[in-house]
Parts: C-alpha cells; structure tokens; sequence
C-alpha cells in the first residue's frame, strides 16, 4: 500500500483518534497510545512513516513548542512557597535514581555512556501526565500536589541543564580542550545576553501591539518559539535549549496565561507526531533482551522513585500519607527522557536499541504509574500499617499547655475555607484550635484566638492528644468522605460527646457523612452561593450603594 503526503497523514491520524479512543477508555495517557500507533505504522508495522520527513518536522515543532510552555510556565515562586521540601526532594530523587540506575546498568553489561543515558533518562517524571491526572482527581491543591508540583520544577530545570551539557559538549570535535570549553561558554553566554536584551528592550513593546490580536498572538508565539530554537541550534546547542530560553524570556510578561493557554492545544497535537516517529524508531532486534532489561528498570521506577521520595519526606518529619501520595507521582519516566534518548542518537552517543529500551521503559512506566495515581488512596490504605514505621511526625506535635486546653473547636484543616471559618470563630471569641498537616500552614498562622499544631485528621492517636473534654464541637474542613469517617470513628471510639461536623463536595458525599452520624455536614459551594446571592440581593435592591463581601461600602 503506498501511501504518501497528504493521505498518509490522514490515515495515520484516523487510526491515531482510534488507538487514542481505546486509551482513554482504559484510562491510559495518549503518550502510550501514540508511540504504540508509532509501532504500528512505522518499520516493524505497515512501514508507512519510515521514509516520511514530514512526521520527523512536525515532531521536531512539537517538542520546541513543548520546551516553549515548559519555560514559559516556570514558577519559581511555586518552589519558594513549597519550602525546602521540592528542593529536597527533587535533587534527592534525580541523584539516587541516577546513581543507582546507572549501577544497575552497568551490572546488565552496559558500557559506560549507553549506562549515563540510561540512568539519567530514569529519573525525569512526566509533568504532563502528573499535572492532568493530579488535576482530574482535584489533588494539585492539596499538599502532595503542591509538593510534586514543586519537584516536578526542579526536574524540568536539571532536565534543561543537562541537554546544554550534552549538545554543547556533545557537538565539539576540536582537539583543544580548553578552547572549546571557553567557546562553548561564549556562545552561553552570547545567547543568554541576547534573549535578556530582547525581555528588557524589544519584547514588551512588540507584544504589547501584537496582543492587539489573539490570532497574531498565537503566531507570534509559534514564530519566536522556533527562531530562538533555531538560532540555538546553529550556536551549537540544541533547538530544545532556544525554545525553553524562548518561553522564559515571556515567562515575566502578563501576556504568558493567554499565549500558554491558546498554545496547549497546539502542542499537544504536534507531539503526536514526535511519539509516532519515536514509536516508528523503535528497534526489536534482540526483543527478548530487551524485555529483561526493561522489566528490571521499569520496577525499579515504579517501586524506587516513590520509595526514596517516601523516606526523603520522612526525613524532614512529613507525614508518610503526604510523602507516599507524592512519590508516587515520580513512578515513571517522562517525554523529556524520550527526547533526551533521541538527543543522545543524534549525537552519536547511543544506539537505536538503547532508545528502543528507554522508550519501552517509558510505555510500561507511564501505563503502570497512571493507576498507582488514580488510586493511590486506596493502595494507602492497604499499605498503610506497613509504611507507619517510617512515621516520623511525632516531633512536629506541639505540646498543648494554657489556653490550647481550653479549646471551645478543634479544627481540622486551614485551607481556604477552614482558614476562613478560623478567623470567623476567632473573632467571635472562640477558642480554636486548628490542626493541619500542611507545616507551612501552621507556621505561617496568625490568627486571633487561634492557636495552630501540626497534625492529620487520619491519625487516631493524635486524639490523645487534644482536649476533646473541654472542646464543645470538632469541624473538618477535609471534604474527603473516607477522612470524615475515619474521624468519626476515632472520637466515637475516645467517647467524644460534643458536636461533629464535616464537609462535603457533592451531594452524595454529604449522604454518606449524615448516614455515619455527622451532626452537620458542610457544604462550601452552596454556601458560598448563598452568602453571594444575599449580598447580590443587597445590591439589586438597593438602588446603587456598592456592596463587597461583608457588606455596604461608600
């Protein structure tokens, strides 16, 4: 069958909706199914792709507009405001999954570059999928999701770093040393100077017209995403290093979220054609070898990557709850560790097979880590009794003296709307103590008549040590069923006689609380709707006086 251009890519888009239709319902990311398309339309299939340079263009565009987003959504605030703890843990993963991967790939006979790449490519984890599935389960604002978020930064970051070592270093063929060091270090420099002068002097004003327009805004983006790429990639470096530059040097300017957000779906749909190239690459010559190797690195990303992020949040007296929803974000390997293999192929540094096993590691990493996340709390709570040896909160317990004896509430959790109900009660003239997992949370709380401790509505035996004799009524401002009640149980079992009320998001969340025996179940959407529609009310009536939140306003 020959098939070429404009039919081509119209039969390989067809099966690649269809295979992607399968994945989604197998609740599978489209990165695997699109490498498996890859498989199939490429040499060892049907051979369609292999001598079709226009897959390989649209890859290339995919991946620029990729390292375009990922440095035009830097967040080093999202670092700082996470603390210590991304550091740690981000570095600490990529060094022990570096240094232990290569160890292994040495053991399995690798020389000693195919075992570097190798073990470098083990420790990217996928922020794309992370992101979306963390979003899907409406956990990137709870604290594992903060903390991934921030780790997964750090990632991005030593990822970018290391293709500048590589295609830098990787393309000199001189035979002084020193001098292509200092060149490469000019060109460095020269290209961080450039793209500085352009976000101080040029950039501002040029997109101040072109957001005129949201449609030469979006082209704008696509054109000085490539040119910074391609410029990059004639300095020396590689055309993945201009694009990230390029997106960083927007990364300040108020116009990033609407050029993030109209390009997102563009690079999703040009990354299709990288993973069908990367799936059509693939070499099975020794397939059998191969699957050994593969197996071996692919449970030890999906068993060590979440276990050293486990003891490394321990360490630093998280709980072990927090620090296994976390790591097990890490349980795979990511789409920059598929570009860096096909970097280093390009370099010459390793051979077809070794991106082949790389990118096979990929497929049985990524399909298995999605459903560690989708249920990772059911597999805690089967773990749950094995990982509390590793608890380590204790030290973090304040303990209770003065006016904390005294507490009329106890409140669990100080996010946005437990924190709101603290100061609420706090003014009121309420004694509160509020209790939270989050130890920035509590560090950071300053609130009248509220007094704040580290702790989890999940650890029954912290109720040993609250004042649940003085305390009239126990609120939870988690609005996870499964906490509600868990806390339930636990002060029934410690003879609780007061009050207990509970939050829920959905309707039937709040059935089940009732049906438990919570006293009152909270609901903030409805709330907050009401408490909007009185003010609204206020203002509609009243003939224009102004209104805000608490009230009239001149």
């Amino acid at each position: 069958m020959a098939l070429h251009g404009f039919a081509l890519t119209a039969v390989i888009l067809a099966i690649s909706a269809f295979v992607g239709l399968l994945a989604v319902r197998l609740r599978q990311p489209l990165i695997v199914a699109f490498i498996g398309v890859g498989i199939l339309v490429g040499p060892t299939g049907f051979g369609w792709v292999e001598a079709d340079g226009t897959i390989e263009l649209l890859a290339r565009m995919g991946i620029a507009i990729l390292l375009f987003l990922v440095g035009l959504r830097l967040d080093l605030h999202l670092i700082r405001t996470t603390g210590p703890i991304a550091l740690a843990t981000g570095l600490g993963q990529v060094l022990f999954t570096s240094v232990v991967g290569y160890l292994i790939a040495i053991g399995l006979g690798m020389d000693t570059v195919t075992a570097l790449y190798v073990a470098v490519a083990l420790t990217f984890s996928s922020t794309i999928i992370i992101v979306k599935l963390l979003s899907d389960k409406r956990e990137l604002e709870q604290l594992h999701g903060r903390i991934a978020v921030g780790f997964l930064i750090v990632q991005d970051i030593v990822v970018v770093l290391v293709m500048i070592a590589l295609t830098a270093f990787g393309r000199q063929a001189g035979d002084n040393l020193a001098v292509d060091v200092a060149l490469v270090f000019a060109k460095g420099l020269g290209l961080l100077a450039g793209v500085a002068l352009l976000m101080r002097y040029v950039l501002p004003k040029v997109l101040h017209q072109v957001a005129r327009s949201q449609e030469l805004l979006l082209l704008f983006g696509v054109a000085f995403a490539v040119s910074v790429a391609a410029l990059s990639d004639w300095m020396g470096f590689s055309s993945e290093v201009g694009a990230f530059l390029a997106g960083v040097s927007l990364a300040t300017t108020p116009y990033r979220d609407a050029l993030g957000a109209r390009l997102v779906s563009l690079r999703d749909f040009l990354l299709l054609f990288f993973f069908l190239e990367l799936g059509a690459r693939l070499e099975f010559g020794d397939a059998s070898r191969q699957l050994t190797e593969a197996a071996i690195f692919s449970v030890f990303v999906l068993v060590g990557n979440p276990l050293i992020v486990v003891l490394i949040m321990a360490v630093m007296r998280y709980p072990v709850r927090v620090g296994f929803l976390a790591g097990l974000t890490v349980a795979q390997i990511s789409e920059f560790s598929l570009i860096l293999a096909a970097l280093g192929l390009s370099l010459g540094h390793i051979t077809g097979a070794t991106v082949s096993l790389i990118t096979v590691v990929g497929l049985i990493t990524i399909g298995g880590s999605t459903y560690l996340i989708l249920y990772s709390h059911q597999i805690y709570a089967r773990l749950e009794r094995r990982l509390s040896v590793l608890e380590r909160t204790d030290g973090r317990k304040r303990d209770l003296r003065g006016d904390e004896e005294e507490a009329d509430v106890i409140l669990y959790g100080l996010g946005r709307f437990g924190g709101a109900i603290a100061d609420q009660l706090g003014r009121a003239g309420h004694r509160v103590l509020a209790v939270d997992f989050d130890p920035h949370r509590v560090a950071r709380s300053e609130r009248d008549g509220v007094a704040a401790m580290f702790g989890s509505a999940e650890d029954m035996h912290l109720l040993e040590n609250l004042p649940l004799t003085h305390a009239r009524c126990v609120i939870s401002t988690i609005p996870r069923p499964e906490t509600g009640k868990a806390l339930l149980h636990g002060l029934r079992h410690h003879g609780y006689p007061g009050r207990v009320a509970l939050t829920a998001h959905s309707e039937r969340d709040a059935e089940q609380l009732a049906a438990a025996g919570a006293d009152l179940v909270l609901r903030p959407y409805p709330l907050a709707a009401m408490a909007a529609a009185e003010v609204l009310d206020q203002l509609l009536g009243d003939g224009g006086e102004r209104f805000d939140s608490d009230g009239p306003r001149p």
